[in-house]
């Protein structure tokens, strides 16, 4: 007797199989309960486990475990970015502290004991900075740097010759009393656009 055999709802079959190659196919896991199957003289498809002829040899078999399908491969960013955050953090701290250390000055290791600011010679003071004067003149502020009037829209140009000629990144501000809170503010701002590392306020000797 000649068999056909289909997976469940499936139109492709395979045909010309024997009693024992039907039931030897639901031993190997070929075939399950659920598939269906058609004799000779069978008008329509049968499930296996109903089938008269294979309900028996059906029920002996188990069906297979559905199969696992492992997941695709994935690339997981959590690890990623928690270093990243790490890194910023880092980098974030190290330039406040690079900030910070432009104007923090170490104290000096000496027995010297220290009664005031350091005291910087005159001369001293011409050979590495550039001399920012504020005067009052007329009611109006005056600016000079290096004993030139400069305007205050034309000081951060006048201040970055002086640093690409003279190579000093030092300002040395001397403010008269009547000069205005803007006007050393400006000078600051135009100093901090131009490049100058260190700005040193002139003071008065005191009297002995």
């Amino acid at each position: 007797m000649s068999w056909a055999v289909r997976h469940e709802g499936s139109p492709v079959s395979v045909e010309d199989l024997t009693t024992a190659d039907v039931v030897q196919g639901l031993e190997d896991g070929l075939w399950e309960p659920t598939d269906e199957v058609m004799g000779p003289e069978d008008t329509e498809w049968t499930a296996l486990g109903d089938h008269p002829e294979f309900a028996d040899a059906a029920s002996e078999f188990e069906p297979p475990p559905p199969r696992h399908f492992e997941e695709e491969t994935r690339l997981d960013m959590n690890p990623l970015i928690d270093v990243c955050l790490v890194l910023l953090i880092f980098f974030i701290l190290t330039a406040s502290y690079a900030a910070l250390q432009r104007f923090l000055e170490s104290p000096r290791l000496t027995g010297q004991k220290i009664t005031g600011p350091p005291v910087v010679t005159e001369q001293e003071l011409k050979e590495f900075t550039i001399k920012v004067v504020a005067r009052r003149e007329n009611g109006q502020p005056v600016i000079r740097v290096e004993d030139q009037v400069v305007q205050p829209a034309d000081l951060v140009p006048a201040l970055r010759r002086w640093i690409k000629e003279k190579r000093k990144t030092v300002l040395w501000m001397d403010l008269a009393d009547d000069v205005t809170y803007g006007t050393e503010i400006r000078i600051r701002d135009a100093a901090k656009g131009a490049g100058v590392d260190k700005i040193l306020n002139q003071v008065e000797r005191p009297s002995s």
